[in-house]
């Protein structure tokens, strides 16, 4: 994954803030032209996305969740996502835990498309991105910060029109989408 020349080299490092989710660090830095800055960055435990998809006679159909983002101040719609605020995960098992957390719902098949960053700007967080198959419906168990989520079924058109006509603005669901698209016509 990613690589390449090396043009900015860390001369310290310090950590400035820490919680059970995050932490951020300040690093002075030396770029190639021998010019020193402050790169400050937000650390994160691997993540996961999953697009459970179903298929049927009635077309397909994709499982989204609504919840209160606190950082933008709203309510928005999203795909299944979230960690365990854990540096070594099994991503299919992460995965899978998200999924039944979140909706309830429960993959015979899982399928990793990619492993992407969120971003890498500013944060070092992985997101593996997977598609959910073979869906069956059982219990959500929402931790606290989710204690709000509704769980809605949406047909891929009004989901892909969702992400079109902005109320879908979650970078990470488009771009796991975007990806699914592109790795299903390749197939």
């Amino acid at each position: 994954m990613g690589g390449g020349v090396v043009t900015i080299k860390t001369i310290s490092t310090r950590e400035v803030y820490r919680n059970p989710w995050t932490s951020v660090r300040e690093d002075v830095i030396e770029r190639a032209n021998g010019q020193r800055g402050i790169y400050g960055v937000i650390d994160k435990d691997p993540a996961c996305i999953v697009i459970p998809l179903e298929s049927g006679p009635d077309g397909e159909f994709v499982y989204l969740i609504e919840q209160f983002r606190y950082a933008v101040g709203g309510r928005y719609w999203e795909l299944p996502q979230g960690g365990w605020e854990l540096a070594e995960v099994v991503p299919e098992e992460l995965a899978r835990g998200e999924l039944r957390e979140e909706t309830g719902l429960s993959a015979e098949k899982m399928t990793h498309l990619s492993t992407l960053q969120i971003a890498y700007g500013v944060m070092n967080q992985k997101h593996h991105v997977f598609l959910a198959e073979g869906l069956t419906m059982g219990e959500a168990t929402p931790d606290a910060e989710e204690s709000d989520l509704v769980v809605r079924r949406v047909s891929v058109d009004e989901f892909e029109e969702m992400i079109v006509d902005g109320t879908i603005v979650d970078n990470c669901s488009v771009a796991a989408w975007g990806l699914y698209r592109i790795w299903r016509e390749r197939r």
